[in-house]
C-alpha cells in the first residue's frame, strides 16, 4: 500500500498527541509528560546548544531573510528544520523516536512558491549536528564551519536558492537569558536567535537566476509545552530598522486575551526584553487567502523607544499550505522608522 509523506506525518502527530491533538496551535498546548521542561535557571553551552535537545518535544531551525536584486525588488526566503519528539531521547535506526520535517519558501511581490520534506530520525536521512555546524533534511542544507559562517540551499517546485551566510553580531537571548514566557500560565521555551546576518547568493526561478544580498535572521527555540491550552495562534515579527535597531515580537492570541513580548535589540547587539503588555499590536487590513481571512497590515507601536510604525506583507499571499499550515514573508515598514522584516502568523 502507497501511503504519501503527509498522511504518515498526520499518522504519527496523532500518535503523539492523540484526542488532545487540538489543544493549543498544532497540539502544542497539550500534556507533555515525560518531556524535559524548560528551565529558568538554564545556562547555555555552546557549541553543544546549536545541536538538537531530544529530551523536548519540539525544537526548530529557523531561518529568515530578506533580499534584494540589483534593480531593488524585494524578495523573501525561509529554510526551516523543525524536530517533534514522540518520546524523551533519541535512539539509532529505524526505532528513533524523532520525527523532523523541513519547510522552504521564496516570495516575491507577486509569487510564493514553498516546499516540504518529512523525515524520520535515525537513519541519516535529516538531523543536526553542532561542530561542524550542518542542518539537513535529504539534500536540503544549512551547514558552515559553525553559526556564524554558512551556506543555505534548498529547492522546490519553480525555485531554489543557494546563498553564503556571514554572521555580523552577537547572539541575542530572549526573556530572561533565554528563557521565554509565553503565556500567563508561565509556558516557555528556550530561545535565542542570531539576527545579524549579511546574506548574498542567487534565487532561481522559472525564469531563470537572480544574484541577490540581503540580511537574515536564525530563530533557535526548543520546549515541550510552549503554549498555554486555549492559545489557538501567534503573530511572530524579526524586524531590521534602518537605523540599526532591530526587533523581536510577538502576540500569541488565547481565549483569556493575548499576550505579547518582544525584544529591543541596538546597533551594538545590545538586547533589551520587553514583558507581556510593553508592547502593542494592532491588525489594521484582512486579506482573503486559502479560503480564510488573514491580517497582513499591522500597527506597531512601543512608545519608550519612539517606535510608532506600520508593517504591510511584500505578498499578502504567502501562504504555507503544509502539513501544519500557516503564513509567512517578508514584509515592508514604514512610519516613525522604515526597514524590512519578517512576519509568521499561525491559527487563522
Amino acid at each position: 500500500m502507497n501511503v504519501d509523506r503527509r498522511t504518515l506525518l498526520a499518522a504519527l502527530l496523532a500518535g503523539t498527541a492523540g484526542p488532545v491533538w487540538a489543544q493549543g496551535f498544532a497540539g502544542l498546548g497539550s500534556d507533555a509528560d515525560g518531556f524535559s521542561r524548560p528551565d529558568p535557571g538554564y545556562r547555555f553551552s555552546f557549541p553543544a546548544d546549536h545541536g538538537p535537545h531530544p529530551g523536548f518535544r519540539i525544537e526548530w531551525w529557523y531561518l529568515t531573510a530578506n533580499l534584494r536584486d540589483a534593480a531593488g525588488t524585494d524578495y523573501g526566503i525561509q529554510w526551516t528544520l523543525f524536530r517533534s519528539g514522540l518520546k524523551p531521547g533519541e535512539t539509532a535506526g529505524w526505532q528513533s523516536p524523532q520525527l523532523w520535517m523541513g519547510h522552504a519558501a521564496l516570495t516575491t511581490p507577486d509569487r510564493h512558491f514553498h516546499a516540504e520534506k518529512i523525515a524520520r530520525g535515525g537513519i541519516g536521512q535529516a538531523g543536526v549536528t553542532p561542530v561542524p555546524f550542518e542542518a539537513w533534511i535529504d539534500d536540503w542544507q544549512m551547514a558552515g564551519p559553525d553559526p556564524d559562517r554558512l551556506t543555505l540551499r534548498a529547492h522546490g517546485d519553480g525555485f531554489a536558492y543557494d546563498l553564503r551566510l556571514q554572521a555580523e553580531g552577537p547572539l541575542i537571548f530572549h526573556g530572561q537569558n533565554g528563557y521565554s514566557v509565553k503565556s500567563a500560565d508561565g509556558q516557555a521555551s528556550h530561545y535565542y536567535s542570531q539576527p545579524h546576518y549579511v546574506l548574498n547568493g542567487v534565487l532561481t526561478l522559472p525564469e531563470g537566476p537572480v544574484e541577490v544580498t540581503g540580511h537574515g535572521w536564525l530563530d533557535r527555540e526548543w520546549s515541550s509545552r510552549p503554549l498555554a491550552s486555549d492559545q489557538s495562534g501567534w503573530d511572530w515579527f524579526s524586524l531590521t530598522l534602518d537605523t540599526g535597531d532591530k526587533l523581536m515580537a510577538f502576540r500569541l492570541r488565547g481565549a483569556r486575551g493575548d499576550f505579547t513580548a518582544a525584544t529591543w535589540i541596538d546597533p551594538q547587539g545590545r538586547a533589551v526584553a520587553l514583558g507581556n503588555g510593553e508592547i502593542t499590536l494592532i491588525p489594521n487590513h484582512f486579506h482573503p487567502v486559502a479560503g480564510r481571512e488573514v491580517p497582513t497590515e499591522w500597527s506597531l507601536s512601543l512608545p519608550e523607544r519612539q517606535l510608532d510604525v506600520t508593517i504591510r506583507a511584500v505578498n499578502p499571499g504567502a501562504w504555507m499550505d503544509m502539513s501544519v499550515s500557516y503564513w509567512e514573508g517578508p514584509v515592508r515598514i514604514t512610519g516613525s522608522h522604515s526597514g524590512r522584516g519578517y512576519l509568521e502568523m499561525t491559527g487563522y
